[in-house]
């Protein structure tokens, strides 16, 4: 060690005698260099311009990109495929520098996600169904076992292969592996409708084919595990079970994909499938459900004009249908049963007078049609407006909404028989316990008709989804399952383990009927670290806009904050602000999330929703933009450092608002949008549907094709000026084709004024994101790093 010491003095002595020298050399022959000018930014594709004009109603234009959706074109599918091929190598170049971002990012993103291997058992009759993930595999497999040999052992966290370890049985059946039907589909394995019979001895589902595009119906013996012979389907829609689960109902699309025909088929029985009805205006649509009993099917047939309802008798499907309902133009109506009465969910008008809200009817089961009268349940009241119900034996559950604001309110069955209607109030409703910023209640499936406990899915944007079973018998509540982003876990709870009474706490309960903010822990609520704020934004015709904004209140600094807007407002849905984990990344990097209510969405009634939609359009994009106004003049967010997220039918509305004033937005995220709503209407290439047209409007119609024209963000790109960083992402499997994606980032660029700061970009992907999660995580690491780079640029 000594002798080792001493030849490490001597080299370092050495190197300081010789260094003086080097430096000397270096000096001598030193000479300046000329700074190397930073590299030249990629250059955007130019995909070739074939014109072609086209004519309506008089008015004429031209379209330089056409050729892009023509699929039978095979000269036009090979320039768009090396088209792609120069897309895909310039967003690469574009977000080079940001590949260590994106690996942090997806880092980040991928350790919020779920950990969970099971989804949480659902009780029906004797069984508990659950889904859960395998080990090295794809994709989940369907299982249950028996409840009652299995009260304190749901193994929710770990599935050990469903083997009880303290009886040494195996108490798990698998019902359905997704990893063998993706064996049968190419490897691929995507699941529109499933359903076990009511006897719980078969499963109908459908399979998605993509090399044929359409959903492919099967039927598994789940005594046997085997598929049985028939049913076996093509372009199935909806499926319904009826006669104990001997019979199954499922409909069938046309090649335009429209629901036209039903069948049923005798499960076991080597007969033909029997049509029992078929559809044929090309404007009628088809669908069929079992009521919650399994008593009676109810087939819906609708179009833009009228809607119908038939009831068939379960237990024998083949006896014909009763028609039970009828009124003018097209209304959402759902038909349930219980103990002899019909109840009637709908938004159809009244008296020939439009409804802004829906509402309850019921009507004796056994009554003809010229003799059948419904009688409204509940007066109308605006504190509380009805915008959901589920059915149980002995309980009808309410979601209601006050204002903005969510409810869950139960109610004992049967109701007083009374013709009078009854008010709300007068029945002393209980509502059951949440927590604040509720945003949205879903029911759960709740197949078990006869069960005291229901499940609700309690969505809020400072809170990842909750599910919740609420037991109405005694007042206790469970969240079944939710995720523990501040314990960096999942907690799945069940049982009596995390069980509280609403009765027992109800002096906790606010007049808001939210949980004491002193246990807002018990819903993982994160108000720890965010806020939520909710403004009222004054629109450019006086109509108050709600918007909500998300934050962090140790990152806010007035007028200093970027920000992301969210935006969809169409088909009356409302918006999604549930907590998303992928914005956390945002969040804790001072971002504020905004989210703009504009009309032509949900939450606000019809009117609402018909106030922004075909000619009056143009509302929900002039919200839009008083929402994107509102946030840099109050100084919530830096001017020029906002940015806007639409998806779908939100790409539209983000989009359209860049066209009227392109100077608002730093950069914007347009997610599978729908961007040319001229073309599409009038020559729709993917199957549209009734409320496609009853939302963007009729081409047909010159009001409705004017309104089109001038709300369209593919015919309305400003020329000559700064447009703003956009990203448009697409996917091989959607609704609106690449086309459109592919045609508006090629005319943005052709008209606006390029500036490499600004990037127009396209990324492409071929698979459906939302049903790969990592995947998922991928995509929104991209779209993250690039809202992070526009705002740094």
């Amino acid at each position: 060690m000594r002798h080792l010491l001493s030849s490490l003095r001597r080299n370092q002595l050495n190197h300081r005698r010789i260094t003086p020298r080097i430096h000397s050399i270096f000096c001598a022959n030193y000479k300046p260099q000329k700074p190397q000018p930073p590299p030249a930014p990629p250059s955007p594709p130019k995909p070739p311009k074939k014109p072609v004009t086209f004519t309506h109603h008089g008015e004429s234009w031209e379209d330089p990109y056409s050729w892009m959706s023509q699929l039978n074109d095979k000269v036009a599918m090979r320039h768009m495929d090396v088209y792609m091929e120069q897309e895909e190598k310039y967003i690469e170049a574009v977000m080079s520098d940001t590949e260590r971002l994106q690996s942090k990012l997806q880092s980040e993103m991928g350790s919020r996600l779920s950990n969970e291997l099971s989804t949480p058992p659902l009780r029906w009759g004797p069984w508990l169904y659950y889904r859960r993930v395998e080990e090295g595999k794809q994709y989940p497999v369907l299982c249950r076992r028996l409840a009652r040999a299995n009260e304190d052992f749901i193994s929710n966290r770990s599935p050990s292969a469903g083997f009880d370890f303290t009886s040494g049985k195996r108490i798990e059946q698998k019902l359905l592996d997704y990893n063998e039907e993706a064996e049968r589909f190419g490897g691929y394995a995507y699941e529109e409708l499933s359903e076990v019979s009511p006897d719980h001895r078969y499963l109908a589902y459908t399979m998605y084919d993509k090399d044929n595009d359409f959903f492919k119906l099967s039927v598994r013996d789940l005594n046997f595990g085997s598929l049985c012979s028939k049913p076996q389907a093509d372009r199935v829609s909806n499926i319904a079970w009826g006669k104990d689960g001997q019979a199954l109902l499922y409909v069938v699309t046309d090649h335009c994909k429209r629901p036209y025909r039903i069948y049923c088929s005798m499960i076991g029985s080597e007969q033909d499938d029997v049509l029992l009805i078929e559809e044929p205006s090309e404007n009628g649509y088809v669908n069929i459900r079992h009521t919650k009993d399994f008593q009676f099917l109810t087939v819906h047939i609708f179009s833009t004009t009228s809607s119908k309802i038939f009831l068939i008798d379960a237990a024998d499907p083949l006896s014909g249908m009763i028609p039970v309902w009828e009124c003018e133009a097209q209304a959402h109506c759902v038909v349930e049963h219980h103990q002899g009465y019909l109840y009637l969910f709908t938004d159809a008008a009244k008296n020939g007078q439009l409804v802004d809200h829906h509402y309850l009817l019921r009507s004796p089961v056994n009554c003809s049609l010229n003799k059948r009268k419904w009688e409204n349940i509940f007066s109308d009241d605006s504190e509380f407006i009805i915008e959901d119900v589920d059915f149980s034996d002995k309980h009808l559950v309410l979601i209601v909404r006050d204002g903005r604001n969510f409810r869950l309110c139960p109610i004992s069955l049967p109701l007083p028989s009374t013709k009078e209607e009854i008010k709300l109030k007068e029945l002393s409703p209980q509502f059951l316990p949440l927590p604040k910023n509720v945003c949205q209640i879903k029911p759960g499936t709740n197949y078990d008709f006869y069960s005291s406990t229901m499940r609700f899915t309690i969505s809020s944007p400072l809170m990842p989804d909750a599910v919740v079973d609420y037991d109405l018998s005694n007042g206790k509540w469970n969240i079944v399952q939710q995720q523990n982003l501040l314990h960096e876990r999942t907690r799945v709870l069940y049982g009596t383990s995390s069980s509280a009474s609403f009765i027992q706490s109800a002096r906790k309960v606010g007049s808001n009927n939210e949980v004491n903010p002193e246990n807002h822990s018990t819903w993982n609520d994160l108000s720890e670290f965010y806020a939520c704020e909710v403004h009222n934004v004054k629109s450019y015709d006086g109509i108050i806009v709600p918007l909500t904004v998300v934050y962090s209140p140790k990152r806010k600094k007035q007028a200093e904050n970027p920000g992301l807007l969210h935006g969809h407002g169409a088909y009356g849905e409302i918006l999604d602000k549930r907590w998303r984990s992928e914005l956390k990344s945002l969040l804790d990097r001072g971002w504020v999330i905004a989210y703009a209510d504009v009309r032509g969405g949900g939450g606000g009634g019809k009117k609402w929703h018909h106030d922004g939609r075909r000619t009056k359009k143009i509302n929900s994009i002039y919200d839009y933009i008083s929402c994107a106004k509102f946030l840099i003049e109050r100084e919530i967010v830096q001017d020029n450092k906002l940015a806007g997220w639409g998806y779908s039918a939100g790409g539209l509305l983000v989009a359209s608002a860049i066209n009227s004033c392109p100077s608002l937005l730093r950069a914007a995220v347009l997610e599978v949008p729908f961007l040319d709503p001229t073309n599409t209407l009038l020559n729709p290439i993917l199957p549209l549907t009734p409320a496609d047209y009853d939302e963007f409007g009729y081409p047909g119609d010159i009001t409705d094709f004017q309104a089109i024209r001038k709300y369209s963000p593919y015919d309305n790109i400003q020329k000559d000026l700064v447009y703003p960083a956009i990203l448009v992402t697409s996917s091989f499997n959607t609704r609106f084709g690449v086309w459109e994606a592919a045609k508006y980032v090629a005319r943005v660029r052709e008209c606006s004024i390029y500036d490499p700061k600004h990037p127009v970009l396209l990324n492409l992907t071929a698979d459906i994101v939302e049903e790969n999660r990592y995947l998922h995580c991928k995509e929104s690491a991209l779209e993250t790093a690039f809202l992070l780079k526009m705002m740094e640029s």
